[in-house]
């Protein structure tokens, strides 16, 4: 079976800066301090399909690119060099390709006649692919960008292993997947504008996929909303000697709005007896400002249908804060509508010992209104 296997190098390099994604702002993110993390999680991925399903190995033919883009990961992985096929080579030495290269390699992939496209990257190169690819070849992504919205994701690095596996096997079929399209221009200055791109060539399977995210109804949960912000600002008054962080997404916006907070609805803020001391903060910024406090807290709320409390859209907040923080210091707050579609809270916080940390407590308390909660069991997968 032929395995078109790409990687997109500077995936997720804008995430724990504060970028908000790495697409046309590579540079930026390497001054702020931004180091590459495709590789790993595309490495992590291997790695569990060479040491969990080593009967399938010989049956796959790896068509790649060169260097970071894939054959260097595969080699790392401990492929055979005999099992791998060269098809593009970008002119970058550096690993800063672009969206060409990956384009470039998804043609030759065609002429391939490959039967599965195994990538590492984000939203951004789901989209370059499906342009390219349409709904001829089946798609799996290895999530590694800062946005992750489509339906063509494992739920973690971990996951992507066993799928294509049973891919392999004939286990799994296929069926349409959404590709999802956030302006990263416009979110970068605050404005969430998702949209459906296109419709790819996915793999039915509900336990390592990820749905689309999903959009929930404002005015029906309104009220519940409210009840939801009368139980935090309660919080907030009975704390006031504790640094929170406000999460990012549509409810922390409202209870910001609600208590009068400034609030970034696409970043990271640091309310200290309810005002905003520090806004759309990166990991280094956070880290420079939790040192001045004792007590810290965070506020989240899953995403929508996918379930995820971190690792996506919340990079900033780095498996370094998380555990400066505490897992017992982090506050879930959800409507029940919400939950009823998101039965699983997910993390994927880069750090699997971590992300073991958080599947030890198999249940979170979730905030569904004033002084009630929901018990909700959490996962890394």
């Amino acid at each position: 079976m032929k395995i078109g296997f790409i990687v997109n190098p500077i995936a997720g390099m804008g995430g724990r800066v504060g970028l908000k994604g790495t697409d046309g702002v590579y540079d930026e993110a390497v001054h702020r301090g931004a180091h590459p993390v495709a590789s790993e999680k595309a490495l992590i991925a291997l790695n569990t399909l060479i040491d969990d399903y080593t009967e399938v190995l010989d049956e796959i033919s790896w068509i790649t690119c060169s260097g970071a883009m894939g054959k260097r990961i595969l080699i790392n992985a401990g492929i055979d060099e005999k099992d791998i096929h060269i098809v593009y080579s970008s002119s970058d030495k550096i690993g800063k390709t672009c969206n060409e290269d990956t384009i470039h390699t998804c043609k030759r992939f065609l002429d391939e006649k490959i039967d599965l496209l195994v990538f590492c990257g984000g939203d951004g190169t789901a989209r370059d692919i499906v342009s390219t690819v349409k709904k001829t070849i089946p798609i799996l992504g290895i999530p590694s960008g800062v946005k992750m919205h489509s339906g063509v994701f494992a739920v973690t690095p971990h996951a992507a292993g066993p799928m294509i596996a049973r891919f392999i096997k004939g286990e799994l079929n296929t069926g349409d997947a959404e590709i999802m399209d956030l302006d990263e221009t416009l979110y970068r200055k605050g404005s969430w504008k998702v949209r459906l791109y296109d419709t790819a060539l996915g793999i039915n399977e509900p336990t390592y996929v990820q749905v689309g995210k999903a959009s929930f109804a404002q005015i029906n949960d309104d009220e519940i909303k409210n009840d939801i912000t009368d139980h935090i600002e309660e919080e907030l008054d009975n704390h006031l000697d504790t640094l929170y962080l406000f999460g990012s997404g549509g409810t922390i916006d409202y209870i910001a709005n609600k208590l009068s907070i400034k609030n970034t609805i696409l970043g990271i803020d640091a309310i200290y007896q309810k005002k905003n001391i520090g806004k759309d903060l990166n990991e280094k910024k956070l880290l420079s400002l939790l040192k001045n406090y004792k007590k810290i807290k965070v506020i989240l709320s899953p995403i929508g249908a996918q379930g995820f409390i971190f690792g996506r859209g919340n990079l900033q907040l780095s498996p370094k804060i998380i555990r400066r923080i505490g897992i017992d210091n982090i506050i879930v707050v959800s409507t029940p509508s919400k939950l009823k579609a998101t039965p699983i809270l997910r993390v994927d916080t880069g750090d699997e010992s971590l992300d073991q940390e958080f599947v030890d407590y198999e249940m979170m308390l979730v905030v569904i209104g004033y002084r009630m909660s929901r018990v909700v069991r959490i996962t890394s997968i």
